[in-house]
């Protein structure tokens, strides 16, 4: 049925108030989302409800005369308001089949989309029953929902006939994407965006179908104010943080400073970029304004996990026990608190317990590999990793832990493919560029080493193991003046860092110094790298020979040479402070693919 004059009316007024990119009137943006707030509810789209209602409450309260009026009701509506409100019951209570038989024949726009919703929700809770049920969650699930193939039918001869309404454009997205039709997908979510800008649904669902920025330029999407939260979320998924950050912060100035959404978003960037203080103090402001807020709480605990902060994640565990035990960031959150207790197959059974909840939630799938690579299950993490990356091909985490599981079988072929996926997610993380030079190595591919190496010092080195590497590989080469280059960057950054205790690699890098300053008569400098030896116990014993051959050969009346060319210990150009920390592009190592 084609919608109804008043239906017609409304939508194209919504559209028209959507558009315009700039933020000058908050008033009548608040307008806006209260009023798509109650249509995503009256429809059973209660994620895309909240998003707009917590939206609406960061904003100022809107006077009595300014409220939004109710929706205009057409012929139609009137028609099927009885099916409707008993359908729309039935389905608050996830009685879908039951809701979808009332709501048979209806032609108004609204209960026709909450009849198909009915049909497609009732289609995937089957699914996941089934799923349930059959298999355990290692299991590759065959289980499909039965529903869609008949509802992409009927939708799409409803698209053809253009009768379906911005939420009906974002169910037959959502069907599309569910048969793995993804190019056809993506083309009815941006109709779906032009149709009805103000659903957030459509946008998240565009968001998890894009894979680069190359995709994002050649979308044509609405210049509306909700243009810019998208391209905000999707930044962020694809590790573009800094553009991410910069549109978040001009939100904020915007008049969504109180947006609790915001502030998780901006949380979980620095968190991508493992600024970890940064976004611990912002989640910690976070728990303080919005104390019973689960969602995120699972990335919280990633970062407590990673500073083994055990007393502030075990409150946090407990806390959300008390609130919703059973919710997938719940689970996760106790998961992270069994493995930083090293009880790993506890931990791994919390992760099974948020996938039987939840089998699409992606952390879920990589925290489960990662426990299975600690209790030395290669094959169940390789699985679990697997699953991941179905859910999302852009988890840098999933591929990363691939190439690590196959690096302990020893297959470096396949472990060089996974990390070079890795690193192409995220090419300013130095840890994937140091996994790649490993990989390198082992297959002797040394050139490509020395090349993966450099960069992860470029990008600045988080575990400042890059140089000693570089220099262990330029001394393989016999290049012992670039080995020496680079051991005394690395004792630089080290000094710098205040870490010396921690790295065992500085003994080797003054003991290497003091043998090639020996080597190129420079008593001063070679005497001054054999003492620094003797601090550690691997090398004092040899740092003590040498100390005694230079004072030997000073009695004999060698003196230092001059003519020699060799890199002056500690040269100030070479400060700690000029570490390149710089963003740059993936390194092109498609030449040498074995």
């Amino acid at each position: 049925a084609v919608i109804g004059r008043a239906g017609a009316m409304a939508a194209a007024a919504m559209v028209a108030a959507a558009g315009g990119g700039d933020f000058s009137d908050l008033r009548e943006i608040k307008k806006q989302l209260l009023s798509v707030a109650e249509r995503s509810r009256e429809r059973g789209l209660q994620h895309s409800g909240k998003w707009a209602a917590e939206l609406a409450f960061a904003l100022e309260p809107l006077p009595l005369s300014e409220l939004p009026p109710p929706p205009v009701l057409t012929e139609e509506d009137a028609r099927d308001l009885d099916a409707y409100t008993l359908a729309k019951s039935y389905f608050d209570l996830k009685e879908y089949d039951r809701a979808a038989y009332f709501l048979r024949g209806c032609k108004s726009q609204k209960a026709y989309f909450l009849y198909m919703y009915s049909r497609y929700l009732s289609g995937e809770k089957k699914k996941d029953d089934e799923t349930v049920d059959s298999l355990g969650p290692l299991e590759k699930g065959q289980v499909k929902n039965e529903a869609l193939r008949e509802l992409r039918v009927e939708l799409s001869k409803k698209h053809k006939a253009q009768e379906l309404d911005g939420f009906g454009l974002y169910l037959y997205g959502v069907v599309l994407r569910k048969l793995d039709l993804v190019k056809e997908a993506i083309d009815v979510f941006v109709e779906a965006a032009h149709v009805l800008p103000l659903h957030w649904g459509a946008w998240l669902e565009l968001c998890n179908l894009i894979t680069d920025k190359e995709m994002l330029k050649f979308l044509s999407l609405p210049d509306t104010w909700m243009k810019e939260f998208f391209l905000a979320h999707i930044y962020t998924e694809l590790q573009l943080i800094e553009e991410a950050l910069q549109k978040y912060q001009s939100l904020i100035d915007a008049g969504f400073s109180k947006s609790t959404y915001i502030i998780s978003q901006i949380a979980v960037a620095y968190h991508n970029i493992r600024d970890i203080d940064k976004a611990l103090s912002i989640f910690n402001e976070l728990r303080k304004q919005d104390p019973y807020r689960i969602e995120n709480m699972d990335t919280f605990s990633n970062l407590l996990y990673v500073r083994s902060m055990k007393p502030e994640l075990s409150y946090l565990a407990h806390n959300l026990c008390e609130i919703d035990k059973y919710r997938v960031e719940t689970c996760c959150v106790i998961g992270n608190y069994y493995s930083l207790r090293s009880q790993h197959e506890k931990a791994a059974l919390y992760f099974q317990r948020a996938l039987k909840l939840n089998p699409r939630y992606l952390g879920a799938w990589t925290l489960m590999g990662h426990e299975y690579m600690e209790m030395k299950n290669t094959s169940a993490a390789i699985q679990a990793y697997r699953h991941a990356i179905e859910v999302n091909k852009r988890d840098y985490r999933a591929w990363y832990g691939l190439g690590q599981t196959y690096e302990i079988l020893k297959m470096p072929f396949y472990c060089l493919y996974y990390y070079r996926r890795a690193h192409q997610l995220r090419p300013n993380d130095s840890r994937m560029l140091v996994a790649l030079g490993e990989c390198y190595e082992k297959l002797n591919q040394l050139v490509e080493a020395k090349k993966c190496y450099w960069r992860a010092y470029a990008v600045g080195d988080v575990e400042k193991m890059a140089l000693v590497k570089l220099a262990k590989l330029h001394e393989q080469l016999n290049e012992s003046e670039q080995a020496a280059q680079c051991y005394i960057k690395y004792i630089q950054d080290i000094y710098s860092c205040g870490e010396v205790v921690e790295h065992l690699e500085v003994s080797t890098a003054f003991r290497y110094l003091a043998q090639y300053y020996f080597k190129c008569k420079l008593w001063d400098e070679a005497s001054a790298c054999a003492q620094k030896c003797c601090a550690f116990n691997d090398t004092r014993e040899e740092g003590k020979a040498l100390l005694r051959q230079i004072l030997q050969l000073r009695n004999q009346g060698e003196s230092s040479s001059t003519d020699v060319a060799a890199p002056f210990f500690l040269p100030a150009s070479l400060s700690a402070n000029n570490t390149p920390t710089r963003r740059v592009s993936p390194l092109n190592l498609s030449s040498v693919t074995p």
